[in-house]
């Protein structure tokens, strides 16, 4: 149930994060709501999932995910360049977050 709950976290915050962008500096009304009630909901649920989760794999892992989603989100639909640095920086974060879990962290 933790992971579940974690799942939706991440949703929340990519969704949450993706709509900061178009909400141009919390100046357009749907995009700026769609933020706040986006990372409420993500908090809320990565609060649920550390009741069964600890906090270091947990985090870890809604971090390194919805960084590596929004940094893809940026490239596939925003326009935003791929280069060797942001592919590098992205597989260090997955490796760190896949260490953390091979590590005993849960």
């Amino acid at each position: 149930m933790g992971y579940g709950l974690l799942a939706g976290a991440i949703a929340a915050e990519i969704l949450a994060t993706t709509s900061m962008k178009y909400s141009d500096g919390f100046s357009r009304l749907w995009p700026s709501l769609v933020t706040g009630v986006g990372y409420l909901i993500a908090f809320a649920l990565l609060a649920q999932a550390l009741k069964t989760l600890q906090v270091g794999t947990a985090y870890a892992i809604w971090s390194g995910v919805g960084t590596a989603a929004v940094a893809a989100i940026g490239v596939l639909f925003l326009g935003e360049t791929l280069g060797l640095a942001k592919v590098a920086g992205i597989l260090l974060i997955v490796a760190g977050v896949a260490v953390l879990n091979l590590g005993g962290a849960h």
